[in-house]
């Protein structure tokens, strides 16, 4: 593993780009905590499944899938064996992005076509579709609101229960923009996101968007579990009840159950 400060915000600095110049009103940038991790557990995971979304709800745990030619999908996972409940598909010329689950409802967002649909929880039937600019990424909720991703340095906040757009939060690391960020997830108070083509998963607050922490998960999928169709780290699910931390990756053969260490 890497343990250099240097190193590993020179990963974070080279995805920003993209956040339009805009930076975080911040007289003093946040210095972010660096944070190594252990393993705690290891779960089966579908090598098939190329994650866009993932969240822990209730003793399930979700995943959203990405591809076109209908190989974007809402999942049930078990979490013994890796097996995978699908309980819909987009049509094959979307591609599926980001979930997460609210009240009564799932969500699920689309990369480029500008929809995010919207599922009944207990019948996972189709309630209706809301439609956004630009690309979506990743998702998730304060149990309130929604925040979602789009690939740049913004976190954009909606009302779900008006579905408009409320306003957005630019993400800085140490006060410059941070793009390219990924699934994302809700924990105590903090937004968790994956920074997509690097082994880190930023620590984001979500009132001013400074980066507080950056946890690097470089060697979590050993190289004898790779092969040429393994992917990027992407997805993070939060069990609350029991604080439990998942992470996984696209077409990973395995999730992991990590417990994160300051350095």
């Amino acid at each position: 593993m890497r343990h250099s400060t240097t190193l590993l915000l020179s990963i974070l600095m080279l995805c920003s780009c993209g956040g339009g110049g805009h930076t975080a009103a911040q007289t003093t940038p946040v210095v972010p905590v660096e944070y190594t991790y252990e393993v705690v557990a290891e779960y089966p995971h579908l090598r098939t499944s190329y994650t866009q979304g993932l969240q822990y709800c209730d003793g399930e745990m979700w995943e959203g899938t990405g591809g076109y030619n209908r190989e974007s999908h809402l999942q049930r996972l078990d979490l013994a064996s890796g097996a995978a409940d699908v309980v819909a598909t987009l049509h094959k010329s979307e591609f599926g992005e980001g979930i997460t689950l609210l009240g009564d409802k799932i969500y699920q967002l689309t990369w480029r076509e500008g929809k995010m649909y919207i599922y009944d929880r207990a019948t996972c039937k189709r309630l209706t579709y809301w439609s956004y600019k630009g690309e979506g990424w990743g998702l998730t909720t304060d149990g309130t609101k929604l925040y979602m991703s789009d690939g740049t340095s913004f976190i954009r906040i909606i009302d779900p229960k008006t579905m408009k757009y409320e306003r957005s939060v630019s993400v800085t690391l140490q006060g410059e923009s941070l793009a390219q960020l990924n699934e994302l997830e809700w924990i105590d108070g903090r937004i968790w996101a994956n920074v997509y083509m690097t082994d880190c998963i930023a620590i984001i607050n979500p009132g001013c968007g400074a980066v507080e922490g950056i946890i690097d998960l470089t060697g979590l999928l050993p190289e004898k579990e790779r092969d040429m169709t393994t992917d990027v780290l992407n997805g993070i699910a939060y069990d609350e009840a029991a604080k439990r931390i998942f992470v996984t990756g696209k077409n990973w053969s395995k999730m992991y159950e990590i417990k994160i260490v300051a350095r």
